[in-house]
């Protein structure tokens, strides 16, 4: 049984709803997931206050931080943020920033790599943010797990979230859309197969 990490970022609760439906999918592969959100220690209390922003912090709170060296125990792991500026949020880059002293002992190399995000556009940077997150990877030496268009057929109708990339979302305040669902589930339980088989 795989023992899969979903290390993501969420102000708003948007890309939580997300990894929720990629932890569900790797359960429902039989594998083991861990939802791991990263702090935001900067977030000024007047934003953390705000409409959107508490209830998703309320709803979050039972969620373990993030450490890197937590990192080192999982088979696989699936990075998530929202877009900012067509990439991650710095949040979500600081903490892979504290991840050198894996990347220098080489604890994390052949493991695999997946990467989630959203935007409240179609266009506002889904590919682009995957891309970028997935460097993170390659210097690592992991193996960066994409979708494909073979694991969902939602991935080739779609008008909302979800690409050969990985899972995204649309975040328009209404949720996830069915094929945004369904599309994470089926990634959760490929990107469990395929962690499982590395490991192995």
């Amino acid at each position: 049984m795989a023992k899969i990490g979903i290390v993501y970022y969420s102000m708003y609760g948007a890309t939580y709803e997300l990894a929720k439906a990629i932890a569900q999918g790797v359960e429902k592969a039989g594998g083991e997931a861990h939802l791991r959100r990263v702090p935001d220690p900067l977030l000024p209390d007047e934003v953390k206050a705000s409409d959107g922003v508490r209830e998703s912090i309320e709803a979050q709170s039972d969620v373990q931080l993030a450490d890197a060296a937590e990192l080192e125990e999982f088979d696989g792991i699936v990075f998530g943020s929202p877009t900012r500026y067509g990439s991650a949020t710095s949040q979500l880059q600081a903490f892979l920033d504290t991840t050198g002293g894996q990347w220098q002992s080489g604890a994390l190399v052949g493991k695999a790599a997946g990467f989630f995000t959203g935007a409240a556009t179609m266009h506002g940077g889904h590919e682009t943010t995957i891309m970028s997150m997935a460097t993170f990877a390659m210097h690592h030496g992991m193996a960066v797990v994409p979708l494909g268009y073979g694991n969902a057929a939602e991935v080739g109708s779609t008008t909302t979230g979800g690409s050969p990339y990985g899972p995204t979302q649309l975040g328009n305040g209404d949720g996830l859309s069915d094929d945004e669902e369904s599309i994470a589930l089926a990634y959760g339980d490929f990107f469990n197969g395929i962690a499982d088989k590395l490991a192995a």
